[in-house]
């Protein structure tokens, strides 16, 4: 039986592919289109997903879509209604959208795909749900799904029992805790569904100053239930997400793109240009995302807690976009009864496909569950001779290595101070990379952060790195308890006597968000990690995604030589082919070969 789960129209639009109650390949929209975030159709997800199983559209038994777009109407439709005449200039800009595409969900499938069966819906939290519970380890949990807002709901609780996943309690739109973090997110200068990981980057050059200021902006009860003031936002009658009122409360915004700098990251003062009026005025900035982030911790903590009097259950599972602030995740686990807790490396809108599809074969169809998601390398790879020959063509130079040469190679080059574009096997699922598509280098130098920041990322010098570990060692370096952290979702502290050990992946609260890695789960990419710990005696290094500031993660051999060659990267690494920095014109970027998957 093949199921095709799909998400889009909002942010992150993805496919996943479910047979036998396997899924065989999951994919985001963005790294096929090169458009961050995409929202559009997924059709190129869905072609690679239909490619790699060597199926036909029409071998397909179901397409599940992962929200009910007419309930959604509904929602947008009745906030409009209470909010006229305010909400004219939204409604103006949204109904045409709506009208076009977003109310002809069948149409539009059948149109791109050609498919002529069942289409089915999943309602948007349960896909959520279903996404973080079915492919966990656990045969029952407690499950928690919170974002901003799926058809009404922006939170929902509920259970998993064997195959069946029911959510009990929820909470409605506009009273959204990943809309007033969103707020927050805009505020302070960034995109809104794109910029909430730098507010968690910002947060620890801050204290909390400012909580008492959000407090008079939502109210969180005791069993994590939270609502909003809704006299100080705007999103549910504009465009914009701010009322006068909370910039009255809070001050003139953060512009967008400024350059930003405390005593703090700065301490000794010595940026050109330096402003003690600008320093403080970027502290006030750092203090709200500190608040916001205090207050967004107390929520999830007051639900899990709740969760877990009401259930009794030793686990909990979690998914929606909120899910992905990795800080919150950490405290969850480490201050609740929770023993475990089981996140969906897709948290957002594109995890949605894989609930979806998991849902109708386990819930809906009544089959018992045969799927435990150990890893999220479930995109497009490309194949050797396929690289090699592209190489060829175009007289790129390159060291090929036997395959168990390769890791203390690449292990030496990342000791001696080289940063390392590292391309390997299936893409990962989700927004972090997971050493298939990654950029590694030596997390003891300090230095190293500004260097991968200033020349490789361009992007803000206050963002941390995050390490990646060896599983078994992880307990020497990190404080995350007994949990593994396969999908970069936990935040903990970084053992005092390691932080001058690896002090380019410590942040300034001493805290870092590690990648635990098991050999079964990439061997080549565990080889390097211990084949540096080896070299070093340090089985630690830092992992950031392969991309540059504002572009989706690369995904084919191309994209990642292309970004290599156009920044200050030192090596890069294609499969078994290592190519040096100093060997190439960087200037000279071959054109991509006329297959950019090469081998799906």
């Amino acid at each position: 039986m093949h199921i095709l789960g799909i998400s889009c129209f909002y942010h992150d639009s993805a496919a996943a592919l479910c047979t036998d109650g396997v899924i065989l390949a999951a994919a985001e929209e963005e790294r096929f289109t090169r458009k961050k975030h995409d929202s559009g159709f997924p059709k190129h997800a869905i072609s690679f997903c239909l490619d790699f199983a060597g199926i036909k559209v029409a071998d397909l038994d179901y397409i599940v879509f992962y929200e009910k777009p007419f309930i959604k109407m509904e929602r947008l439709l009745m906030t409009y209604l209470a909010t006229w005449p305010r909400s004219l200039r939204s409604f103006i800009a949204a109904m045409p959208v709506w009208l076009r595409e977003k109310m002809h969900i069948p149409t539009i499938i059948r149109r791109e795909t050609g498919y002529e069966g069942p289409i089915l819906y999943a309602d948007h939290h349960l896909s959520h749900a279903a996404s973080c519970f079915l492919p966990s380890p656990f045969e029952e949990a407690a499950v928690f799904t919170v974002d901003g807002v799926g058809e009404w709901n922006t939170a929902s609780y509920g259970t998993g029992r064997g195959n069946v996943v029911s959510l009990t309690h929820e909470i409605n739109f506009p009273h959204s805790l990943g809309l007033l973090y969103s707020a927050f997110t805009g505020y302070l200068g960034f995109r809104v569904n794109d910029g909430e990981y730098k507010v968690m980057g910002m947060a620890p050059y801050g204290e909390p100053r400012y909580v008492d200021e959000i407090k008079k902006l939502v109210r969180i009860g005791d069993d994590g239930s939270f609502s909003l003031n809704m006299d100080y936002f705007a999103y549910h009658y504009r465009l914009q997400n701010l009322s006068e009122r909370f910039i009255e409360l809070f001050g003139p915004p953060r512009q967008p793109e400024s350059v930003f700098y405390t005593e703090r990251l700065f301490p000794n003062r010595d940026l050109p240009g330096w402003s003690d009026e600008y320093a403080r005025e970027c502290q006030r900035f750092a203090d709200i995302a500190h608040s916001i982030q205090d207050v967004t911790e107390e929520a999830m903590l007051k639900t899990a807690e709740f969760l877990h009097r009401q259930t009794g259950m030793e686990h909990l599972c979690l998914a929606g976009g909120v899910a992905l602030n990795c800080v919150a995740n950490g405290e969850v686990l480490r201050r609740t009864p929770f023993k475990g807790v089981w996140i969906q490396p897709g948290a957002g809108d594109s995890g949605g496909a894989i609930g979806a599809a998991l849902y109708v074969y386990n819930t809906v169809l009544g089959n018992p569950r045969r799927y435990v998601m150990d890893h999220a390398y479930l995109g497009p790879s490309s194949d050797e001779e396929s690289i090699r020959r592209w190489l060829d063509e175009h007289a790129i130079p390159y060291t090929e290595y036997a395959e168990a040469e390769l890791p203390r190679a690449v292990a030496a080059l990342i000791a001696e101070g080289n940063v390392v574009g590292f391309f390997h096997g299936r893409m990962e699922f989700g927004p972090r990379a997971l050493g298939a598509r990654s950029i590694l280098a030596d997390p003891r130098e300090a230095k190293m952060k500004d260097v991968l920041n200033e020349k490789i990322k361009h992007r803000e010098q206050f963002r941390p790195f995050a390490p990646a570990v060896l599983a078994e060692r992880a307990a020497e370096y990190f404080d995350i308890g007994s949990a593994e952290a396969p999908y970069m979702l936990l935040v903990g502290e970084v053992r005092p006597d390691k932080r001058g050990v690896i002090p380019a992946v410590t942040h300034a609260d001493n805290t870092a968000r590690p990648q635990t890695v098991r050999r079964e789960q990439n061997p080549r990419y565990y080889d390097i990690i211990a084949e540096f710990g080896t070299l070093t005696g340090v089985p630690v290094i830092i992992n950031t995604s392969f991309n540059v500031r504002g572009e989706p993660i690369v995904m084919t051999p191309y994209e990642a030589y292309r970004c290599f060659a156009t920044t200050d990267m030192d090596y890069v690494v294609l499969e078994r082919f290592v190519i040096s920095k100093r060997e190439i014109r960087p200037e000279h970027v071959p054109p991509p070969p006329k297959d950019l998957l090469l081998d799906a």
